[in-house]
């Protein structure tokens, strides 16, 4: 497999000064992906283990079942973390960014969107959000419940306390995260070496549970547990959600770094506590109720729950911002409208906050944790959505292999195979817990999907029609050359949609005002199948006649549409640009359903919903307001 290098932040072999430099950035990667990339999977020791086990007898386990789901646990981080994700998935980069959009990207690169091609995104894309609604439910829930462990009598206030916590996360969130990132990764780490004591002392309890680590265990253990054993696998998947952010999250850190945060320390890590969480239940079989807390000295309980939940509470925000970033990728690739988008920092660019977006995860994580009432009920509902995201990035792997980086399909099956299979079955153990509440994420990423499909579909519908109904830009040129319009000093920017044909507000000010500027650009958007664009490939310009000039903007899916600051590069091939000299002339359209429309009814009626819910053009591309006018036309989907 080739190695692609767009996404290596690995410090490069150089003399001099420049040497401690990279070094300490490397670091400085390093030690962050642990807090940004590692925050959810490493929160799971929390629940994995005492969720596993309670399926089996009602509680009542004896030691060799301990050992078998101990090595379960390992082996699904070793299997599913290490090898698919760490070692294979993140080969596959679109220009140094992950994710399931990003293989979208590569593949719609290589062979267009196709129907099959869109449904697998947009379910991973959609299955995302389910995962990002019940990650701060369970894990600020579960590090809450610590505090029945120290009292008994706190238990009334662990579900207000676990609300107090989500509200002040919501809360500070258009604030933007920057003054405490730097401090995520720090935290994290302790925690990790926290888990890693805590693990190394209680192997002490039963040191035979280091032959956990022999996955003969685990097969044994299946083979012997029947049907239930595949409701424990259910909740051993537990260990491992949040191993697609390795992936997603690859663009912000690099992939070596994410790597070596793995294999040197998390890994480790979890491995190590996972073995002594296992050897003290086999010997205390009584603390099932709580075991994370329970071989805690206790000492060290309070200390321990607020470290607990400012470690959720760091898991959650790593959601939180994944679901910002993924929503701006689907909004730039077509899949759901213009959603507004803030930027909370003048030097990271990554730095963003979505009203919406947020609004909406506050009151689901709010449902659930109010519905659920407690973490284990919230097992019930948690990891079918991250299976099935899983499962979709194999799929498109696939895809990807054969169809973007022209591999035969008996490899790209052969080495992708293997690892889907291993999904399967976590995904059928997973979908037993429909009833229980797994119809939570599932119902969510479904309503998703239904919008994606209908905005991508009228969207389509909208555009064909503009072009049928307008007038081709060639036959406007034309039309100019014979009126006589009153020609104002400046420039006039007129956004249009398709380059090919004239821009609505043009012809509209013409009509109305009769008014022609004596500098005149058509400005067309694209998006790129790239995360970012660089500056020398943003614009391409062309000439059409005396008064108009043709530009085209390119910004990548993960970028920021900002067209003042692109259009500032027209200096550079000779074009005088002036914002406070500059018109934009910007359409406006809203929708109304049709009797004739080519989408049923209800298709209808959301995709007019969706588009009045849509940020207009002028927020969503940072034009200044001052500098726009805005004319309106009512259209029949």
């Amino acid at each position: 497999m080739r190695e692609p290098t767009t996404g290596d932040t690995a410090p490069k072999a150089t003399a001099g000064p420049s040497v401690p430099h990279e070094k300490s950035r490397f670091f400085a990667l390093t030690l962050g992906s642990i807090g940004v990339v590692y925050g959810d999977i490493g929160t799971s020791p929390l629940y994995a283990l005492r969720e596993s086990l309670r399926h089996l007898h009602g509680g009542g386990f004896d030691r060799d079942e301990v050992f078998g789901v101990v090595s379960l646990l390992i082996w699904a981080l070793i299997v599913v973390v290490t090898l698919k994700y760490v070692i294979f998935l993140m080969r596959a980069d679109n220009k140094g960014e992950g994710g399931t959009l990003s293989l979208l990207a590569l593949v719609e690169g290589a062979i267009g969107r196709t129907p099959f091609v869109f449904m697998l995104a947009a379910a991973g894309a959609a299955l995302f959000f389910g995962d990002a609604i019940i990650t701060p439910a369970i894990s600020v829930l579960s590090a809450i419940e610590g505090l029945e462990v120290v009292t008994p009598a706190v238990t009334p206030w662990v579900l207000p306390l676990t609300l107090v916590v989500l509200a002040v996360l919501f809360a500070v969130q258009a604030r933007g995260t920057g003054a405490v990132a730097a401090w995520f990764g720090p935290i994290t780490a302790v925690w990790f070496a926290i888990l890693a004591i805590s693990g190394f002392v209680h192997i002490l309890d039963d040191p035979g549970i280091v032959f956990a680590l022999d996955p003969r265990h685990a097969v044994r253990f299946l083979g012997e547990a029947g049907g239930i054993g595949l409701v424990v696998l259910g909740s051993v998947f537990l260990a491992v959600t949040g191993a697609e952010a390795l992936y997603a999250d690859m663009g912000h850190f690099g992939r070596l770094p994410i790597r070596v945060a793995w294999l040197g320390f998390v890994f480790p890590a979890l491995a190590v506590h996972y073995l002594g969480q296992g050897a003290f239940l086999a010997t205390h079989h009584e603390a099932i109720d709580n075991p994370f807390f329970l071989m805690m000295p206790t000492w060290t309980l309070i200390p321990m729950v607020i470290m607990a939940t400012l470690a959720t509470v760091i898991a959650s925000q790593a959601v939180i911002s994944g679901a910002y970033s993924l929503t701006r990728q689907a909004i730039r690739l077509g899949l759901l409208p213009r959603f507004e988008v803030r930027h909370t920092s003048e030097t990271e660019r990554g730095q963003i906050y979505m009203p919406r977006v947020n609004r909406m995860l506050f009151v689901g994580v709010v449902l659930l944790v109010v519905t659920f009432r407690s973490s284990s009920n919230l097992a019930s509902a948690y990891g079918i959505s991250v299976t099935a995201t899983m499962l979709v990035d194999s799929a498109l792997a696939v895809v990807m292999l054969h169809a973007a980086w022209k591999w035969p399909l008996w490899k790209a099956l052969a080495i992708v195979l293997p690892f889907a299979a291993v999904e399967s079955v976590f995904l059928a153990a997973n979908s037993m817990k429909i009833v229980d509440g797994g119809w939570v994420p599932v119902g969510l990423a479904g309503a998703l999907m239904v919008m994606m499909w209908t905005w991508s579909r009228g969207s389509g519908i909208v555009l064909e029609r503009i072009r049928r109904e307008s007038v081709p830009l060639s036959d406007f040129l034309r039309m100019i050359g014979r009126s006589h319009p009153f020609r104002p000093e400046g420039t006039a920017v007129f956004l249009t949609l398709d380059p090919e044909t004239a821009p609505t507000a043009a012809l509209h000010n013409l009509k109305h005002n009769r008014v022609l500027h004596r500098h005149n650009l058509i400005l067309n958007v694209r998006t790129a199948r790239a995360p970012w664009v660089a500056d020398e490939e943003r614009l391409e310009i062309r000439a059409l006649n005396e008064d108009f000039t043709l530009v085209l903007v390119t910004f990548g899916y993960a970028e920021t549409p900002d067209i003042p600051l692109a259009l500032t590069l027209l200096r550079k091939e000779g074009i005088k640009f002036d914002i406070m000299k500059t018109t934009f002339f910007v359409g406006r359209r809203s929708f109304k359903p049709s009797a004739r429309s080519e989408m049923p009814a209800w298709q209808d009626r959301l995709f007019v919903r969706l588009a009045r819910e849509a940020s207009d053009a002028t927020d969503f591309y940072r034009i200044p307001s001052g500098r726009v006018v805005e004319l309106g036309q009512q259209m029949h989907v």
